[in-house]
């Protein structure tokens, strides 16, 4: 069975700072990524990150995360800074897999920010 076992989220004041970490079970996800869903909202991509390196952000998030990937640990990182209130939801982890055809959830932190 496919763990994702995130760490990292908390209470943070506006323009503050947290780093998630998600460390999978396996080692053959082709991509890893970050998705939030505030209440009431749907689930949204955050950033992602292949294997290789290449990373991609959502436009609200750009110039304030980072996404960075450790492949010999199977972790992935969001290094999120200058945190807004609007921030604040619950951070998902995911691993996408080529063989088989998966996507692999995470159960999700809870990041807060708020004064």
């Amino acid at each position: 069975q496919v763990q994702l076992v995130e760490s990292g989220g908390g209470l943070v004041q506006p323009g503050g700072s947290l780093r998630l970490s998600c460390t999978a079970s396996i080692s053959s996800a082709v991509a890893m990524g970050w998705y939030r869903q505030a209440p009431g909202l749907e689930r949204e991509l955050v950033a992602a990150i292949t294997s290789d390196g290449r990373a991609n952000y959502a436009d609200f998030v750009k110039n304030r995360f980072t996404i960075s990937r450790d492949n010999a640990k199977n972790t992935v990182y969001l290094e999120m800074d200058s945190l807004k209130p609007e921030d604040t939801a619950v951070y998902y982890c995911n691993a996408h897999t080529v063989l088989p055809w998966m996507n692999y959830w995470g159960k999700g932190t809870l990041v807060t920010v708020s004064s």
